[in-house]
């Protein structure tokens, strides 16, 4: 046995304090890495009846070798016989397995360098394994982290134990990250690798949106408000479908809160980003108009109401139509996103001139069916003439013949 003392359980116990990593795992790998260091020194590796054993009570560790009690040795290395079993365990029979003591001599130092390594690299996988599973706990909510640095693609957010990694496309347009910062990012994504997890997370995403107004608005954790759908276009606008399963309750009164401090305090963490709420609705008419908001809406015809195919034709007013689109189409592409309807948006002048131009298109069609007959008829008539007067010619063509009687008559 090697005598390692009482040090090693002392350094066990507060490096689970430091780093979360159990003592188990310590004196475990410590086993694992004298089992391995004395197969090498056998040059067996394949060797399964090999332990390292450590005996906490009195501070010593040592290799022992499992072998079955038999009657006749064949192999030294998995066999002893029943008389050598005796001396160790009185009460051992054939057949019964024994623990030996094979620890050679001055084998401290090679056990050393060998449990070196080998707790070494079981402590990243412990610290892998503890980091992979509190944040693929974390995955899909809110975190606060710290701004560590900037790259060319990405930006650099300490979150605890590990660095997570928020890439360009999940940045705020315009945003600036400087280093030292507190900010809040959303847990996107968890991956392993053979170091620690990489982390990815955004400040982007639209599910933000909602774990902000969760944290903000008791009646949506409490699921009397309930968050139907959500677009966004970060660090501009994001359109909020809401619906209240509770008559009394005001789904987007109780977003935008007392005063409008809810909305406020989410509009300051979103960095004034303009948030328009609008009330959910089953009727894919009122849903729209809802969605268009702030625009005024003169009507809405439903094009086509399908499973893989919804499209609306919208109507307002001359003076409406630049607010329903928004600047570079952004209102009309969010309320698309968010209703998941194909809009077209016409003003009450296009829609008069469209509908004219329909009017003008029908009538020069009726137009070309009706001269399309007239013509029919005229080739029809045309025909029946010519019929007529080849029958006038065939009848002035033909020779007059009269009976022989009649002219002798005559004479």
């Amino acid at each position: 046995m090697i005598k390692i003392g009482t040090a090693l359980f002392e350094a066990a116990e507060q490096f689970e304090r430091e780093k979360g990593i159990s003592k188990e795992v310590l004196i475990s790998s410590l086993c694992d890495a004298l089992a391995a260091a004395y197969k090498k020194h056998i040059k067996d590796k394949d060797a399964t009846n090999v332990e390292a054993i450590l005996d906490e009570e009195n501070g010593e560790i040592g290799v022992f070798r499992t072998k079955v009690v038999v009657e006749s040795v064949e192999d030294e290395n998995t066999e002893i016989s029943l008389a050598d079993a005796k001396d160790i365990d009185e009460d051992v029979e054939l057949d019964d397995e024994v623990k030996i003591e094979v620890t050679p001599e001055n084998f401290g130092r090679v056990a050393a360098q060998s449990a070196k390594q080998v707790i070494t690299q079981r402590i990243r996988e412990a610290e892998r394994k503890i980091v992979l599973d509190e944040f693929m706990s974390k995955k899909g909510t809110l975190i606060t982290g710290i701004i560590q640095r900037r790259t060319d693609r990405a930006v650099i957010v300490n979150i605890g134990k590990t660095d997570a990694i928020m890439p360009s496309r999940e940045q705020i347009p315009g945003e600036y990250y400087k280093p030292g910062n507190r900010i809040r990012v959303f847990v996107l994504d968890v991956k392993e690798t053979s170091k620690l997890p990489q982390v990815i997370v955004s400040q982007a995403h639209a599910e933000i949106v909602r774990e902000l107004f969760e944290l903000e608005v008791p009646e949506i954790e409490d699921g009397i408000v309930e968050i139907k759908s959500i677009a966004r276009e970060a660090g501009f606008r994001t359109k909020l479908a809401v619906w209240s399963n509770d008559p009394s309750v005001d789904s987007v009164g109780a977003c935008i809160g007392p005063r409008g401090t809810r909305i406020q305090t989410i509009v300051g963490e979103l960095k004034n980003e303009k948030i328009d709420i609008v009330r959910y609705s089953q009727d894919p008419v009122e849903y729209i108009v809802n969605a268009l908001s702030p625009a005024r809406i003169i009507s809405v015809d439903i094009l086509a109401d399908e499973e893989d195919r919804k499209e609306a034709f919208v109507i307002v007013p001359d003076d409406q139509l630049s607010l329903a689109i928004g600047r570079e189409g952004q209102n009309v592409r969010l309320a698309h996103r968010l209703t998941n309807w194909k809009i077209d948006i016409k003003s009450e002048s296009q829609a008069r001139e469209l509908e004219n131009r329909n009017v003008d298109n029908q009538y020069d069609a009726s137009e070309i069916e009706s001269w399309e007959d007239e013509e029919e008829l005229d080739e029809i008539a045309m025909e029946a003439m010519e019929e007529t007067n080849q029958m006038g010619l065939d009848e002035e063509d033909q020779e007059i013949e009269i009976p022989e009687e009649e002219t002798q008559d005559e004479e």
